[in-house]
């Protein structure tokens, strides 16, 4: 049934397809192309259901769907229960409840589980059946504000932002479904916002939505892709006209910078803009952007050049993605801030939401401009920093993580935000920290689902992400294909796809080639497929049959880089890789507000140092040992499955102060022979809880 409604799908939107560019020599391919004036998308996005994961990748999403993700309603019915807004009720209306369905429904129609459909139906349904006349969605405002209730965002609920979580999740519904209420739904609504914004700009409540305004352009002009209707390209321009000016910012010249400008709730407000304080901003400014608004922004340039055909706005988030690494960055992808962006040291938070929300940024980025660039981004992010965030069981989750954090409880003063939340922030809980990040974490797993496979406007499919993981859709000459790829990727280099098309047909197959991998090596059923690149992407055009293997291996070389005060992070194909720390855990309690939570405590040491001359050949310095596996769930001490052993010494005077370890000065510092060196064991970053990711370096005599 699930590939009947495929080909339906597939159908309609070539239908819309054939009218987006007539100058083509050949009509475009099955899955909804851009139609003019936007550009044409060389990577076009898949039904929602169309993915499949398998092996490990399956074995996370089902944690999901029996932990929060699946439970949030029993777990924090306070918030995303029956009062809540976006259900009709008095309580919490604003952003929570539609960041959990924006994560709860894709995982619902990827694992197919009807339980899980129908919790999500549920908020679906009042969102389309209780559309005002005028186009208005979202909770009903009240008359008059309510009364502050501990704990819920009862009030702001016309507030433009949290609607625009809602329409991604309408749309993926209706990429799963195919039901037309959601295109009558937003159509209505965005003729209501036509109509209003003028008079109640995008902040006209909070800042939010004009931070964040790329998500609802986003669904303008996906929305103009199907329905053709020109007041929605009248209405994108309003939204980008009320958006913050992210590429300005992004481009702005780092020289005569400010350290010491005001940090984000304190920046520019109301539109329209003051020009000469956005001029002043740069992502190189401490404390000067909110990182998640940061990890939002990072869409919306590309999100627009779509229309303006300006390619300076994709070269504005290249630069921002530059400077935030230089200037905040961590190994694992991210970068330290903990709300405002705040530095490079390894010991510095980084938010949940940050995280899922920059992998959003980065998959819409990639189907926009086909730049791989953005993809090896995503695996480094999803293979190292993702994992580690939430407990194995998706259960409880940390509201920041560091590359580098030793101990976890309320002592360990990481962050400026420990007089908020008193001490909360790294601990492992529900509610510690933020509860934003409760509901926000779940869309980042499903929707890198998502993104594993793309078709081509050449009518092929392209492979730009690797994990275990099946996938169904239309290719060539209107066939139906099915591929199967097995492997241990990202802890191995071999990754084998085997194609069963319904019947012989000629199409390409598009394959990434990650910019760490030197050496790819292709093999079509056994036999070497010699094509070189093109600007990272293996095409495999030829005619298929049922049963034709292709076998991709990445080799994988040790690498050392740089990062905070010449600390050295060890990488290893897409993987970082960290000391691996034995740890001890107790239930803490601070109030009720962030309920109990798990502290973690090093039962093993951690202050090693990499000796230096161990680091000028690293192929001879570390071994790379690969534990047996059978592909079950990786992300732990105990199911690792790859390690590394390299020698370090022990510095005695590097203590924890105030709880977090604090990097000391001694790189090129000569130690004397007291300092022995030992054997320790780095694991892959998203493997550990406790870890050392950035290490200082010593010389010894």
């Amino acid at each position: 049934m699930k590939y009947a409604f495929l080909v339906v799908f597939a159908l309609t939107f070539a239908q819309c397809g054939q009218e987006v560019h007539e100058t083509a020599k050949a009509p475009t391919a099955w899955y909804l192309q851009n139609r003019k004036p936007l550009i044409t998308k060389p990577y076009l996005e898949l039904p929602l259901g169309s993915i499949q994961p398998s092996g490990w990748l399956k074995d996370q999403l089902l944690r999901m769907a029996s932990g929060l993700t699946g439970n949030l309603d029993s777990i924090y019915p306070e918030v995303v229960g029956p009062r809540n807004g976006w259900l009709g009720g008095d309580g919490d209306g604003w952003e929570r409840g539609p960041y959990w369905i924006d994560g709860l429904l894709p995982l619902a129609y990827i694992l197919d589980d009807e339980g899980l459909k129908r919790k999500a139906q549920h908020w679906v349904e009042w969102t389309l059946t209780h559309q005002r006349e005028d186009g208005y969605i979202g909770p009903v405002p009240f008359l008059e504000e309510p009364e502050p209730e501990p704990g819920l965002q009862r009030g702001m609920r016309e507030d433009w932002w949290p609607k625009m979580v809602m329409l991604k999740v309408l749309q993926q519904y209706y990429t799963a479904t195919g039901d037309a209420r959601v295109i009558d739904c937003l159509t209505k609504y965005f003729r209501y916002q036509l109509q209003e914004l003028p008079q109640r700009p995008l902040d006209f409540l909070t800042l939010w939505a004009n931070r964040r305004g790329g998500d609802n352009l986003m669904i303008v002009y996906w929305l103009y892709n199907i329905t053709g209707d020109a007041f929605l390209l009248d209405l994108g321009d309003l939204i980008q006209e009320q958006t913050y000016p992210w590429a300005q910012v992004f481009t702005n010249p780092e020289n005569d910078r400010d350290p010491g400008q005001p940090w984000y709730y304190s920046q520019i407000k109301r539109y329209p803009f003051d020009t000469s304080e956005i001029n002043a901003l740069t992502v190189s400014k401490l404390a000067g952007m909110h990182t998640v608004n940061f990890a939002q922004s990072l869409k919306q340039p590309i999100v627009h050049y779509q229309k303006s055909h300006d390619i300076r706005e994709v070269e504005a988030v290249h630069k921002a993605l530059r400077d935030v690494k230089k200037y905040h960055g961590q190994p694992q992808g991210m970068y330290g801030g903990d709300e405002p962006l705040h530095g490079n040291n390894p010991v510095q938070g980084i938010e949940f939401c940050s995280i899922a929300e920059e992998m959003f940024s980065l998959e819409t980025n990639l189907t926009i401009t086909g730049d791989i660039a953005f993809a090896d981004q995503i695996e480094r992010i999803a293979y190292n920093a993702l994992p580690t965030q939430a407990d194995d069981d998706f259960r409880t989750r940390q509201y920041f993580q560091a590359a580098n954090q030793v101990a976890l409880n309320p002592a360990a003063d990481h962050t400026f935000e420990r007089q908020n939340h008193m001490g909360t922030d790294f601990v492992y809980g529900v509610l510690t920290g933020y509860p934003c990040c409760t509901c926000n974490m779940h869309q980042s797993w499903p929707k890198m689902v998502q993104s594993l496979y793309f078709a081509t406007p050449d009518r092929g499919v392209a492979a730009l992400l690797y994990a275990p993981s099946e996938v169904e859709l239309i290719v060539g000459d209107s066939t139906r294909l099915k591929i199967v790829e097995e492997t241990g990727y990202p802890f191995r280099e071999l990754i084998q796809f085997t194609l069963h098309p319904e019947r012989e047909d000629r199409f390409p197959f598009h394959l990434r080639v990650p910019e760490w991998c030197s050496d790819p090596v292709v093999k079509v059923n056994g036999q070497p497929w010699e094509e070189p690149d093109r600007q990272g992407v293996l095409m495999i055009d030829r005619t298929w049959k049922d049963g034709d293997q292709v076998v991709l291996t990445l080799p994988m070389s040790v690498k050392a880089t740089s990062w905070y005060q010449f600390a050295k992070a060890i990488e290893r194909g897409p993987l970082v890789y960290a000391l691996k720390i034995e740890s001890r855990q107790e239930t803490g309690f601070v109030s009720d507000r962030f309920r109990s939570f798990t502290q973690v405590h090093a039962a093993s040491p951690w202050n090693f140092a990499l000796i230096e001359n161990k680091l000028t050949d690293l192929d001879q310095s570390i071994k790379v040992v690969e534990h047996e596996w059978d592909g079950r769930y990786p992300w732990n001490l105990e199911n690792a499955p790859i390690a590394l052993k390299i020698s370090a010494v022990r510095l005695p005077e590097w203590q924890l102060s105030d709880g977090i370890p604090s990097l000391p000065a001694v790189w090129g510092r000569y130690r004397g022979p007291d300092l022995q060196p030992e054997e320790i064991t780095l694991i892959p970053y998203g493997c550990t809880t406790l870890r050392i990711t950035e290490f200082p370096v010593c010389r010894l005599e």
